[in-house]
This record gives structure tokens, sequence and C-alpha cells, in this order.
């Protein structure tokens, strides 16, 4: 018998400790899921802090001027937050990006998604001379 099973037996029924027991009772499977693949995270911090900066400006957007203008805040806002979490300069990316894309074969266009940009400068800078 688990510890959660043996404390559902110490509260009353209707109370909120046993409403969230319950609840975890019914979530068990989904709970342990990070203990049988070791590279899933425990918590969905770096989702919450993702989140977070949209939550926070949500109303500095309110306005955007018009529908066209909220519709390119989101992309750059999407853009910079996609850099932001593969740990690159937006500014960087972009210019090399929009200079190589000219000359680019369609593909090679998925080697210019942010991810892989990344990680193609990453090897270039480990590359020795």
């Amino acid at each position: 018998m688990l510890w959660i099973d043996e404390q559902a037996k110490l509260v009353l029924p209707k109370s909120p400790m046993a409403q969230a027991i319950a609840y975890a009772q019914r979530q068990s499977e989904a709970l342990r899921r990070f203990t049988e693949h070791g590279f899933l995270n425990i918590d969905n911090n770096a989702a919450e802090r993702a989140l977070r900066a949209g939550a926070v400006g949500r109303k500095n957007w309110m306005f955007a001027g018009s529908d066209e203008g909220g519709r390119t805040a989101a992309v750059l806002y999407s853009f910079t937050q996609t850099c932001r979490r593969h740990g690159i300069d937006p500014f960087a990316y972009l210019r090399d990006v929009l200079a190589r894309i000219p000359k680019a074969d369609y593909q090679q266009l998925t080697n210019l998604f942010p991810s892989r940009w990344a990680e193609a400068q990453r090897a270039k800078a480990e590359k020795p001379c």
C-alpha cells in the first residue's frame, strides 16, 4: 500500500485534504511518469517561465494599433522568446538567417530553425582553428 493510500484513510472524506489526495491518486500515473523517462523534468518551471512574460505584458499589448499590428507583435514576440529559449541573440540570428535565405536550397531551410542554427553556431565556436 502506498503512503498516499494510508493518508486517505486518516482524513475526513469530504475535506479539502481528501479531495487533494483523491486527485493525486487519480493522477498517480502521470505524476510518476518522470521517474520512468529520464529526459523528463520533475516540474514544468521552464514552460511556466516562458508563459510568464506573455501574461505579465498582456495589458501592455492590448492596444497594438490594429489587428495587423497585433499579429506582427505576436510574431516578433514569439521569435524573440524562441531565441531566448535557445540562448541566442535574436539580432545576430536574424541578420545571419536573412542573409542566407536567398542562397539556401529548400531542403536546407530546416537548418535555419533557431534550434539547429544555435547548434551549428556552438559547433563552429568549438571547432579548433
